[in-house]
């Protein structure tokens, strides 16, 4: 089975009030969309293919060859930006995976666990889910008896119902990821209604699930063990969630890994970051980019490390190391600004 998958990139995030694409933002010390397209590229089995806005250039500065672009020339929502990929992908791969590129916790395996499940049920369509609350504004997911999907209900749509409290309380939410069958999309994709939406006119993905009820196919979801991994950034405030949600991510990892964190909530790890075992990280500091930590190490407090590579035993206090090696055994000094020019 060939897997592709597509990351929704086109959006401006005017929210955001920035001069850039709101995917290009950094958030666990890379852009945004770099950290989906990772977990993209680790397990699609052709590169990533990216709908991008016109005349957008920074996700091409980004990935270059790596990726495959195609150009959504209007903005009409997320089945317009799904049918735009159909020349490129139709008959390239059996599956195809559909998701957002502003969610940046989104992990590798639980791409992977969506398209095994798809292939394991017969499933035309497997979407990941999260359980939230019911205050949300994310859309409800509608099971039958059996477990399947019914359908999606956006909260707009849910307050026009008959069973509007019912279908609020739901606390199954959509967390926009869902693999297809790749043959069941490009047959149906077309049939998409377009809908009035808050900008003007849009055709929903969400549709599809709709479809496949109708067709009396099977659609399934599965819920995610990680909130983390559904939480997007549209806004500045919710790019603060985001990072704060990269950080614990991060320390819980080198907490079971044996190293020490004196305070988690004030210590700064980026994702590429290896630190060795038995190493302890005092109060305020930063450790970035692809810094390489030895064990029994003591870092910090305020400490920033950069694309540093610090050896075994090395003790770093009130300093800044950036671009530069710190031989095992040293105590680099405080106050000390440590750069390789």
């Amino acid at each position: 089975m060939t897997l592709a998958i597509v990351l929704l990139a086109a959006g401006k995030g005017t929210r955001m009030n920035s001069k850039k694409q709101k995917i290009l933002h950094d958030v666990g010390g890379k852009p945004m969309v770099q950290h989906v397209f990772e977990a993209a590229e680790a397990e699609g089995d052709l590169p990533p293919v990216l709908v991008v806005a016109p005349g957008e250039t920074g996700v091409h500065d980004l990935f270059a060859e790596r990726a495959e672009y195609v150009v959504q020339d209007e903005q009409l929502g997320t089945g317009h930006a799904t049918m735009v990929t159909r020349p490129f992908l139709e008959n390239r791969a059996d599956q195809i995976i559909v998701t957002y590129g502003d969610m940046p916790l989104l992990k590798a395996e639980t791409l992977r666990q969506l398209a095994d499940k798809q292939v394991a049920s017969g499933s035309v369509i497997v979407m990941l889910s999260v359980l939230g609350e019911t205050s949300s504004t994310f859309g409800r997911v509608v099971r039958g008896e059996d477990g399947g999907v019914l359908e999606i209900v956006e909260v707009a749509e849910a307050r026009q119902r008959p069973n509007t409290e019912e279908l609020l309380n739901i606390r199954e939410l959509n967390a926009g990821v869902y693999c297809f069958d790749a043959e069941f999309l490009w047959q149906n994709i077309d049939q998409l209604p377009l809908r009035q939406a808050r900008s003007g006119v849009e055709y929903y993905l969400t549709d599809m699930i709709e479809t496949a009820v109708s067709q009396e196919r099977r659609v399934d979801a599965i819920i995610t063990e990680d909130p983390d991994e559904c939480l997007g950034a549209g806004t500045r405030p919710e790019l603060v969630n985001v990072e704060k949600a990269f950080r614990r991510r991060a320390n819980n990892k080198w907490l079971a890994n044996g190293v020490t964190l004196v305070d988690p909530d004030s210590t700064f790890i980026d994702q590429d970051v290896q630190i060795g075992q038995d190493t302890i990280i005092w109060p305020n500091t930063y450790i970035q980019g692809k810094t390489v930590v030895g064990e029994d190490c003591v870092i910090g407090p305020n400490t920033v490390l950069r694309d540093a590579t610090i050896g075994n035993g090395a003790t770093v206090e009130q300093a800044v190391v950036e671009n530069a090696v710190v031989e095992a055994g040293t105590a680099v000094l405080q106050f000390s600004v440590i750069k390789d020019q």
